[in-house]
């Protein structure tokens, strides 16, 4: 009997610890620091391959004007695009840029490649870039291996940022017969002289030659009818010219993408397919920051995809350079380029995000990636690690993430070290 007790005592004992154990798991998760070491994958690696492929849509964004940024894309695009994962690529740019992008996929002509990353660079000066250039040659080299039917298609979701490619496409749009509609004609002889100012940010020559055709064809729609080759994209296409046209009105240009993502999903398949989102960080964050809706926060909150569809992969440099302005001579001649490593990378004293000393930590190469959605993850809990900005002397953002946790914004943080900074296309001979 005596025997008997002492082993249930033992037995006892043993649950109590295990309990212990358990629940003191619970109260003290696994630190930050370890689950980095548990989920970390070297993208320069041979065979890399991103680790999830049951989503709708994939966001990265980085620090603009560093080399390793677009190099970093590529990986994702190779791995992606080769698993055929994808089928949509929505680079930060509008829908005219995009369609001509789509043309030099087509046909490899490096003159109107150099043209669109000047006219792309509009939005983002620092991806104005040889590096920028080199990575699409490199999409058509992925994509002209791929079979026809799993061949990527560029889309452009993003407020216009140039009417140069937007009036070129209206001419491929309509057949009107020389001289029959004027304001057509004028429209013609603009992109025919190729000299014309063609911002839309003020009320340039370009700006009023499609003022003109735009009332023209909405005052005569008769006049245009029967030239059109397709109305749906015509449409669409006039409906972001129109955007422009608001003046000081201010247009938010994450409401713009989502207004224009719907628009384009019921001129392309896009729930049948997934797609590869290349924008600045900001506009990838899958919760709002503050007031601010973000366009990745906005296609959840409207019910288009679930939380866990959209995935976000964030960027961030450390030891690194990027390419900051370009040099002119009076002449206005290309002449150099600055480049800063200190504000501008996201890893400075005076600027820097809570958190990515752990990244630095646990880093295995200069794209090191980590997933931070795993089931239990530290960053799921409330926390503002690598979203605060750390000001020195300044007030951060910590207010506008209150109650939030990191994976509320994001799923993936990509180290990046050691990157040089990107070279202006002006450089390119």
């Amino acid at each position: 009997m005596k025997i008997n007790n002492m082993a249930s005592k033992k037995i006892s004992y043993l649950s109590i610890f295990l309990y212990v154990l358990f629940t003191g798991q619970i109260a003290f998760p696994q630190s930050k620091g370890r689950y980095l070491k548990n989920n970390r994958f070297d993208m320069t690696a041979a065979g890399f391959k991103f680790p999830q492929s049951d989503f709708n849509i994939i966001g990265y964004g980085a620090y603009h004007g560093s080399q390793s940024t677009e190099k970093a894309e590529h990986i994702l695009l190779e791995t992606l695009i080769n698993h055929q994962t994808i089928g949509y690529y929505l680079p930060e740019t509008d829908f005219s840029i995009a369609y001509y992008f789509n043309q030099y996929l087509k046909s490899g002509d490096t003159v109107l490649l150099k043209n669109l990353v000047k006219e792309y660079g509009k939005r983002v000066p620092q991806e104005k870039s040889i590096q920028t250039y080199k990575k699409w040659i490199g999409i058509k080299k992925l994509n002209d291996k791929q079979p026809k039917a799993n061949k990527i298609e560029v889309v452009g979701i993003d407020l216009m940022v140039s009417y140069k490619y937007a009036a070129k496409q209206l001419l491929e749009l309509l057949n009107i017969r020389k001289g029959t509609v004027p304001a057509f004609s004028q429209l013609v002889q603009m992109v025919k002289t190729d000299t014309a100012d063609y911002s839309p940010n003020y009320n340039s020559y370009s700006k009023r030659i499609l003022k003109s055709f735009v009332n023209a064809y909405e005052a005569h729609p008769s006049s245009f009818k029967a030239n059109i080759n397709d109305q749906k994209i015509l449409d669409h296409l006039i409906n972001n010219i129109k955007l422009t046209f608001e003046g000081s009105k201010e247009v938010s240009r994450d409401q713009t993408m989502f207004n224009n993502y719907m628009a384009l999903s019921k001129l392309y398949p896009l729930s049948k397919k997934a797609q590869f989102l290349r924008m600045g960080f900001a506009h990838l964050e899958k919760s709002k920051e503050g007031n601010r809706s973000s366009f990745f926060s906005l296609l959840i909150a409207q019910g288009i995809y679930k939380k866990e569809q959209v995935i976000s992969v964030i960027g961030y440099l450390t030891k690194s350079r990027v390419f900051w302005d370009v040099k002119y001579d009076t002449q206005k001649n290309y002449i150099g380029y600055t480049t800063e490593g200190g504000f501008g990378i996201g890893d400075y004293w005076k600027e820097h995000f809570k958190g990515i000393s752990r990244l630095k930590a646990n880093k295995i190469s200069d794209l090191t990636l980590f997933r931070l959605n795993q089931q239990g993850s530290p960053y799921s809990q409330t926390g503002t690690d690598l979203m605060e900005i750390q000001l020195f002397l300044k007030k951060s953002n910590q207010a506008d993430l209150k109650g939030r946790s990191t994976t509320d914004y994001l799923d993936y943080a990509l180290l990046i070290s050691n990157s040089s900074a990107s070279t202006p296309i002006e450089a390119l001979k």
